[in-house]
């Protein structure tokens, strides 16, 4: 089935297995582009477009004709929703890097969906990059850990890194196990330089200078900013990891 859908939900899980008990491997995020590899009764099975991860999803709304033209960058945007002329806020958001399709623009909201509509400020061009990879990361600070998460709901360590490379349309795996064999690494140093990326087994995280790091990390259960040196000690003492690649961001 080679048509190309898109999610149209803030957030729509990707499980490991097509069943309800199924752990969460990864996510799709509203505007996402994915194909459908396979469907059985209750699920799909879906080939995410961007880093060709796979998983299964439950039967969703989702859309094929859409062409998104711009990108929420900021943690999480309010929907709005008009009534009887009046924009109320709803309870809903949009995550960081949604891909929205501007269909209406009034004062400072603009409409994505009929009677939806999120903050002018808070989207930019779908072609826009950041090379300050450190303000993309920081948005995350305390947002809960989510093994699979990619939202201000739950993050995990290889979707913190994966969004600073989304957002700037370039290629990089979803887990950290293919993520270590893209680029190649320097020997193990002592000492780390702003944008060293530090992977162990099964965990990553980035240089924000020479002394701290930010990562999204299990055992504290959110993203946040550690002394890098402080970290590696913990990491090998608590999970007998040592590091095993570094490369630049």
């Amino acid at each position: 089935m080679g048509t190309n859908f898109f999610c149209i939900k803030p957030v729509i899980n990707v499980l490991l297995e097509p069943k309800k008990s199924s752990k969460v491997s990864s996510q799709l995020i509203y505007g996402e582009k994915f194909q459908i590899i396979s469907r059985s009764k209750n699920y799909i099975k879906v080939k995410n477009f961007y880093d060709r991860y796979i998983g299964y999803i439950k039967f969703n709304n989702f859309r094929s004709n859409y062409k998104p033209t711009h990108k929420v960058v900021c943690l999480k945007s309010r929907i709005y929703l008009q009534k009887k002329g009046k924009t109320k806020p709803s309870n809903t958001f949009l995550p960081f890097l949604s891909e929205i399709e501007i269909l209406k623009a009034k004062k400072n909201l603009i409409m994505f969906e009929n009677n939806k509509w999120i903050k002018r400020k808070e989207v930019l061009p779908i072609d826009r990059k950041m090379n300050d990879y450190s303000r993309i990361f920081k948005l995350f600070l305390n947002c809960p850990y989510k093994w699979g998460g990619k939202s201000y709901m739950g993050i995990d360590c290889s979707a913190l890194i994966q969004m600073y490379y989304k957002f700037n349309r370039k290629f990089f795996p979803r887990d950290t196990i293919d993520q270590i064999k893209i680029k190649k690494g320097y020997k193990i140093k002592k000492s780390y330089s702003k944008g060293d990326i530090i992977f162990w087994n099964g965990h990553v995280a980035v240089c924000l200078n020479n002394r701290m790091l930010i990562h999204a990390y299990g055992p504290r259960k959110k993203v946040l900013i550690m002394p890098i040196k402080n970290t590696i000690n913990i990491i090998q003492q608590t999970a007998n990891l040592k590091v095993k690649k570094i490369y630049k961001i």
